[in-house]
């Protein structure tokens, strides 16, 4: 019988706001630290993460949503999310100049 393998995919993880599955490496990764989501890029800190499509529509939603808090497990902790629409917006701005 012939070796059929499939090629290997990245996982997948549900984007927060839009709730679409995406392979983790579209996705950019958030964390929870001292009461604020902080961007984690590298996927290295360590504890739960959220994750999140790098558009602003997929950040609103989440916000009005109030999903990171849920899934972080940290209910009725209200977040700073200043720090990773910060990250969404510099992400957007170098993927225009890249296409340019």
């Amino acid at each position: 019988m012939a070796d059929q393998t499939k090629p290997r995919s990245s996982p997948l993880r549900l984007c927060v706001g839009c709730r679409v599955r995406a392979e983790r490496s579209k996705l950019l990764r958030v964390v929870s630290v001292d009461g604020s989501l902080v961007p984690d890029p590298a996927k290295r800190f360590p504890g739960r993460g959220a994750h999140l499509h790098l558009d602003l529509g997929c950040l609103d939603l989440a916000e009005r949503r109030r999903a990171f808090p849920r899934a972080l497990r940290l209910p009725g902790r209200p977040l700073d999310i200043s720090a990773v629409r910060e990250a969404v917006t510099i992400a957007l701005q170098q993927q225009g100049r890249q296409q340019a």
